[in-house]
């Protein structure tokens, strides 16, 4: 899992040069297609790391009438709610060159 702490990704809406995105594939489609990709295992280990950190601070009780605000778990779920989103964490991969990607119609002949 990357250091979501030490990430320069944009947090906020970017555009970018269509020319970038697809230089590695020369097909904006499969470019689209590994981004995505990458996107749903970020969200994945997000959402496990996220699950993992809450529980740490979980308090189990029976009783509907002792429910309170665990501040631990707040703070937690405002880092991540202050993350950049899974598809800007892609595409900031895709552009550093860090997705190992191939094209499998090249290497069935």
């Amino acid at each position: 899992m990357m250091d979501l702490k030490k990430t320069d990704a944009p947090v906020t809406t970017v555009t970018y040069n269509r020319n970038e995105i697809d230089a590695p594939t020369d097909n904006i489609y499969e470019a689209i297609s590994v981004i995505a990709k990458r996107a749903e295992q970020i969200n994945t280990d997000i959402r496990r790391e996220l699950i993992d950190k809450l529980d740490e601070f979980a308090t189990y009780n029976d009783s509907l009438e002792e429910i309170f605000e665990n501040k631990e778990q707040i703070e937690v779920s405002k880092f991540y709610e202050k993350l950049p989103k899974p598809h800007a964490l892609a595409v900031k991969e895709w552009l550093d060159d860090k997705i190992y990607h191939r094209n499998t119609e090249d290497t069935q002949e």
